[in-house]
Order: structure tokens, then sequence, then C-alpha cells
């Protein structure tokens, strides 16, 4: 099921897309990355501003090819210390990264228009690597943060944000960084943006929105089996937050959260669970939800939703 009125050059790239993605994923659990390759086209990064923002790499362990991408925009050129919003891609947990096309324009106006320093992370893939990899990789970038601290970044205002499979990872970091103690950074809030939870249990939207772009059953299925333990199902605790198999999360020091989820993405059902959960264990939760907006809205500034998107992250990296 598709968006209405979804512009040509949006619904053409998904559907490549989702073709590519699904001649990727092998049956026996390993990805094909040539044919993935044929559509994450590969940024690198500039010392000379594109649209006002300009990009360095940085290594954090080289031993595991543990990087980001961090995107300056001139807004803090005149010493002015910005927000940081440290980000995680999407992709299944098993595809791009912060030099894809997609992300790089997306972190690239993520660094203008809010104005804030943007951290991209580099993490762990699966299947060659599982879970909690990426949650490792991501509380590690946040210390090395905290040790060499950006010259024109506040960390004192540090938020975690995440798109898809990066929303989950960012309230995974976001719980575990709570129990280290930071010397100069502090997470502000966290930001999971049409965040990738699952469960055993076939949602009501799971099943409405059979066929919708970029997100299937089918595809969800195979990259949990990708991403999870070996022999752990998808009421694992990385999946499922709030299930039968979750502990306990009420003492759990946790900021504020701003979550998005669209009216045509198939995971909506478990990201208002999420977002139930957060309430019921007594977390401060703004939901924003986008009744036409298909899982990936955020990626296409064509669609007018993307706009709003924006004006809501301005609003809560930099309340009133």
């Amino acid at each position: 099921m598709w968006p209405p009125n979804l512009p040509w050059k949006v619904r053409l790239f998904v559907t490549a897309f989702g073709f590519l993605t699904d001649a990727s994923f092998r049956r026996n659990g390993s990805v094909n990355r040539r044919f993935i390759n044929l559509i994450d086209f590969k940024i690198s990064p500039s010392d000379k501003p594109v649209n006002g923002v300009t990009t360095s790499d940085i290594t954090v362990d080289p031993s595991r090819n543990l990087w980001f991408r961090y995107f300056l925009p001139s807004a803090a050129e005149a010493g002015k210390k910005l927000p940081v919003t440290v980000y995680f891609h999407g992709g299944g947990f098993v595809m791009l990264s912060p030099s894809s096309q997609l992300f790089d324009d997306l972190c690239r106006r993520l660094a203008k228009e809010l104005p804030a320093v943007i951290v991209s992370v580099n993490y762990r893939l699966a299947p060659e690597h599982r879970c909690p990899a990426s949650y490792e990789d991501g509380v590690d970038v946040l210390k090395f943060l905290d040790e060499n601290p950006p010259a024109n970044a506040d960390l004192t205002r540090c938020y975690i944000v995440g798109d898809s499979a990066g929303g989950n990872i960012a309230h995974h970091v976001t719980a575990r960084a709570g129990e280290h103690n930071f010397t100069n950074l502090n997470i502000a809030g966290v930001i999971p943006i049409q965040p990738y939870f699952g469960g055993e249990e076939r949602t009501e939207s799971e099943i409405q929105l059979a066929g919708a772009p970029l997100v299937s059953v089918e595809r969800t299925d195979w990259c949990w089996k990708a991403f999870l333990p070996e022999g752990s199902d998808r009421d694992h605790p990385a999946a499922n937050v709030f299930g039968p198999k979750s502990s306990d999360v009420s003492g759990l020091k946790f900021p504020k959260s701003l979550v998005f989820m669209g009216g045509f993405d198939p995971l909506r059902d478990w990201q208002e669970s999420y977002c139930e959960g957060l309430k019921g264990n007594g977390k401060e939760v703004k939901v924003v939800d986008y009744p036409n907006a298909m899982h990936s809205f955020y990626a296409f500034p064509d669609l007018p939703e993307s706009t709003l998107f924006m004006r809501e992250l301005q609003d809560f990296i930099y309340p009133q």
C-alpha cells in the first residue's frame, strides 16, 4: 500500500531500492554487497563547504572500522558552539553508511537547517557483526567525544538521533550510556525517527500495510534474523524493548524523547507500543505522527512531511 500523491521520482527510487535490497538478501543469511553498491553511491568528505557545510571523517577505532563523519555548518565558524547530534543511519542493521549519498545529504541538511554539529556514526553491520556490536560502537563514540570535545560542539546539548534501524540503535545506545558517567557530555534528548522495533506477534499495521514501500514483513524478518544473536527470536529485548523478555527500565536514566511515526509505515504499531512503554515507565515522550508518511519520508525533501519534520527537530533541540 503506497501513500497518496507520491512524486514519481520518489516512487521510482524506492521501487528500485526495494528490488535491489531483495536481490541482495541471500537465503543463507548473508548480504550480497555488490548488489547494494549499485545504488549505494558514496560521497567523500569535503573541507570546502558544500551547501554551507564542511565534512571530515574521524577514526575512533581502526581495528573495527569505527569512525564518524563530522558535519560542521558555517553557523559555527564564528566560534559559536552548536548542539551536537549523534546520528545513526538506517538500513536494516545490514547496509549503508555515513558516506552513503542518502545520509550524507540528510546529515548535511540537518547540520545547515537546525543548525547543529552532526556526528554520523559508521557502526559495524550485521550479519558479520550481530547485536550488540552496533550498540557498543555507539557508546564508544560517545565516550570518544567526551574525551575529545570538538571545538565547535556544545556537548552539554547532545542529542542521540537515528532513523529506522538507527532509531533502534539510538534507543539502546542512550539506555547503555545512562550507566556511564561522562565528564563533558550530557544527553539532552533522544530522537528515534520511525524506529525499527518488532516482535513475534504480527501487528495490525504489518498486516494491513503489506506491500508498503521499503519495509515489508519479509524484509524485516530477514533483517532481524541477520541482526539478533544466533538462536534468538523477535521477542529479544533488542527488537521488542517492552516485550515478554525485556527487563525493567523504570529506574533507567533516560532523557526526554521525540518519536516520529508515519501512517504508511508497517512498523507504526511497534513504534506506538514503544512510546506507550516509555510513558508507562515514567519517561517523557513527544510523538509526532504524519498520517500520509511512508517509511523513510524524512530522506526526501520533496515530501511535505520532510519540511514539517525539520521544524519539529528545531523546536525540540532549540526549545523556547
